[in-house]
């Protein structure tokens, strides 16, 4: 059975950093959501710190399809793959998001575990701030990240396989061994 991981959490919670430490430890290709947004996103002139057009969500959901669809129809079904998404509760295009997931790996029989990174806002915002973020064409906003965390939630798939992490202390490191381990005992439950 493959597994499809799925790192929920607002820009600066490392979900990318901790995708890093953990695809090695579950052997899975790691399928960033900047990797699906910025062949778009690299063809706009935009400074990262102000809103996007919402017709560019849609372009993006397009070209995460293709990358779904190609994983269900082409790879192997024991492959394993972790996913990340800045998903926001209550908005509809985050929930549309998680369902694409949802629905491939569905289709593929996979396990699928979503884990939402949760982290107080001051931290959040000193990360986001970070200018290595700007080159991967990454929100940099530290005021936008602080009004995100005191007026939205991270998106709750309220799935079975649910973990909530606080990553605000965490090295990628723990975060990524503490992941490994639900995983593992879901699988544990699964096959025992």
């Amino acid at each position: 059975m493959g597994i499809f991981l799925l790192l929920i959490g607002f820009p600066g919670t490392g979900k990318l950093t901790i995708a890093k430490r953990l695809s090695p430890l579950i052997s899975a290709k790691i399928i960033d959501n900047h990797w699906v947004n910025n062949p778009v996103l690299g063809v706009l002139d935009h400074d990262l710190t102000k809103p996007l057009p919402e017709a560019i969500w849609e372009q993006t959901g397009r070209v995460r399809q293709a990358v779904l669809d190609t994983i269900v129809a082409f790879s192997t079904p024991s492959a394993n793959f972790i996913f990340t998404h800045a998903g926001i509760q209550g908005d509809e295009r985050s929930h549309r998001t998680f369902r694409q997931i949802a629905e491939a790996a569905e289709g593929r029989g996979a396990l699928l575990v979503p884990v939402r990174l949760l982290c107080e806002a001051e931290e959040l915002a000193r990360r986001v701030a970070i200018p290595e973020r700007r080159e991967r064409l990454k929100s940099v906003n530290a005021e936008a990240s602080l009004e995100r965390s005191r007026t939205l939630q991270v998106l709750d798939p309220e799935h079975a396989n649910t973990l909530n992490l606080d990553v605000t202390s965490l090295s990628a490191e723990e975060g990524a061994d503490a992941i490994h381990r639900h995983v593992q005992d879901l699988l544990s439950l699964l096959c025992g």
